[in-house]
C-alpha cells in the first residue's frame, strides 16, 4: 500500500513538474515570437575606436558586450553609441582635447556604417530611417553625446554635432561642465553653475532648434528642473532608474518623474547594477573583487575603481579595460561559482524598476537601456546577445505585445519624432 502510495506522489509531482514545464516553454515561446517582431532599441553603448578599424571591428565576436555577433544572438535590433568624453579641464586646451576626442568617435562610428559594414548596420538619424533599416534586415545605429564638454564655448559644435548624426546629448557627466552641474555634486554640495550655465541655456535652445534630444541623465536635480522649465521639446534619461527603488544620485526621484509627467518625454531604464539595487550590488561586488585581488596580486595587475578609469587618458583606458577583461576571463570560473550563495542583481531586479517607472508616469514614458560596455549589466543580460531575456522576464509580469514593443523603442521613436517636430516649428518661425 506504502509503494503504491508513494508511486502514486511520484506521479502526481511529475504530473505538476510536466504543466510547469509546459507552462514555462509556452511563456518562452510567446515571448521569443514578441521580440521577434518589435523594434528593439538600447539608448546607451559606449564603444572604443580601437574596435572600429578594418582589421579589429564589431563585425567580428569580440570581448565586448555589444557587436554586430551579439546584437544577432540577443535580437538587439538598434545599438545608441555613444560619442563620450570625460570631464577634464574648462579651459581652451581642455576643449580641444575634448573636441578631438569626440571627433574620433563620431568618425569611428561613420567608417563601421559607411565603409567597415554598410550591408550589415547602417546610420539612423530618424524614426522613418529606422524603420527602414530593420525592415532591410540590418542592424542599426544611433548616436548619443555623453557630456556636451566637447563644445566647449563655440555653440557652432552644436550643429556640427547634429550634421555628423548626434540624436541626443547630456549637458554634463561626472564632474560639472561649462554647460552644467553634474549629479555629482551631491558627494561634496559644491555646485559651479547653480543648475545650467548662461551658455548652457543657450545650447539647449540650440539643440531645441535643431532637433537633439536633450538627456538628463548624469545633470544635476536643479540642472534638470532648469532643463524641464526652458525646452520647448520633450526630454530624455537615456540611461537611468527610479531612485525610490535605489537611492543613487545617477537615478531620478519622484519630484523628477513627476516634471516627465507634466511635460512628456521618455526614461529609458538602465541595467548597471548599482543603479538597480546597491546592497545586491555591493554584497556582490564585495566577493567577485575579492576574485579579482587574489588574481590581479598573481598577474601584477593594479585594480582601480570604475572612477579612476573612466579619467585615465583614452589610450591608457583602453590598456587597462584589454588587461581587467583577461583578468575577469580567468576568474570566471571561481565568480559563477558566488552565485550559488550570493545573488548578484539580476533582470528581475531590473525588471522592477521598469514596473515602478510605469506605475509613476504611465507605460508611455518608460524605455529600455543597458550602459553596455561602459559598466552597465547586470545578471542575465550581460551583454547585447541576452537581449531576449528581458523580454521574457517583462512577459512573465504580464505585459502585453503592444506594451513590450513601446518599452522597447516606439515610446523612444515618438519622442524622436516630437523633438523633430518641434525643432521644424522653432525653424519656420
Amino acid at each position: 500500500m506504502k509503494i503504491r502510495q508513494i508511486g502514486l506522489f511520484a506521479l502526481l509531482f511529475a504530473q505538476v513538474g510536466f504543466a510547469q514545464n509546459t507552462e514555462n516553454e509556452k511563456l518562452v515561446e510567446k515571448a521569443r515570437k514578441i521580440h521577434e517582431n518589435v523594434i528593439t532599441i538600447d539608448t546607451h553603448n559606449d564603444f572604443s575606436v580601437n574596435n572600429f578599424t578594418h582589421d579589429h571591428n564589431y563585425t567580428e565576436n569580440l570581448d565586448t558586450q555589444v557587436n554586430l555577433p551579439k546584437m544577432e544572438e540577443g535580437g538587439m535590433d538598434v545599438s545608441w553609441l555613444i560619442v563620450y568624453t570625460g570631464q577634464g579641464d574648462l579651459d581652451a586646451e581642455g576643449y580641444k582635447k575634448a573636441y578631438d576626442n569626440a571627433m574620433a568617435k563620431f568618425n569611428a562610428i561613420h567608417k563601421l556604417t559607411e565603409e567597415i559594414a554598410p550591408d550589415k548596420i547602417g546610420l539612423a538619424t530618424t524614426s522613418k530611417e529606422v524603420r527602414k533599416l530593420v525592415k532591410e534586415g540590418k542592424k542599426v545605429a544611433m548616436i548619443g553625446v555623453e557630456n556636451g564638454y566637447p563644445i566647449g564655448t563655440d555653440i557652432k559644435n552644436v550643429e556640427k554635432f547634429y550634421d555628423l548624426g548626434a540624436r541626443y546629448m547630456s549637458l554634463a557627466h561626472n564632474g560639472h561642465s561649462q554647460l552644467s552641474d553634474s549629479n555629482t555634486g551631491e558627494a561634496d554640495d559644491v555646485w559651479l553653475n547653480n543648475g545650467l550655465s548662461d551658455l548652457g541655456k543657450e545650447v539647449l535652445k540650440e539643440m531645441n532648434r535643431l532637433g537633439i534630444m536633450i538627456d538628463v541623465s548624469h545633470p544635476s536635480k536643479e540642472a534638470i528642473k532648469q532643463m524641464f522649465e526652458l525646452s520647448k521639446a520633450p526630454l530624455i534619461a537615456s540611461h537611468s532608474s527610479a531612485r525610490a527603488l535605489c537611492d543613487h544620485s545617477r537615478n531620478l526621484d519622484d519630484e523628477l518623474l513627476e516634471l516627465f509627467n507634466e511635460h512628456g518625454g521618455v526614461i529609458q531604464t538602465v541595467a548597471f547594477s548599482s543603479y538597480v539595487n546597491t546592497e545586491k550590488d555591493k554584497a556582490f561586488d564585495d566577493a567577485k573583487n575579492k576574485v579579482y585581488e587574489d588574481k590581479a596580486e598573481k598577474m601584477g595587475f593594479e585594480m582601480l575603481s570604475w572612477g579612476e578609469v573612466r579619467e585615465l587618458d583614452e589610450d591608457e583606458r583602453e590598456a587597462y579595460i584589454e588587461k581587467y577583461k583577461k583578468l575577469m576571463a580567468e576568474s570566471e570560473e571561481e565568480v559563477e561559482a558566488l552565485k550559488e550563495t550570493i545573488s548578484p542583481v539580476n533582470v528581475s531586479d531590473f525588471v522592477d524598476h521598469i514596473d515602478y517607472l510605469v506605475e509613476k508616469v504611465g507605460i508611455d514614458q518608460v524605455g529600455i537601456s543597458s550602459d553596455f560596455d561602459g559598466g552597465g549589466g547586470i545578471d542575465g543580460w550581460d551583454d547585447a546577445s541576452e537581449t531576449f531575456n528581458v523580454t521574457l522576464e517583462l512577459v512573465k509580469r504580464g505585459y502585453s505585445k503592444k506594451e513590450i514593443a513601446k518599452l522597447w523603442g516606439e515610446n523612444l521613436l515618438r519622442v524622436l519624432d516630437e523633438v523633430e517636430a518641434v525643432a521644424k516649428e522653432i525653424q519656420k518661425a
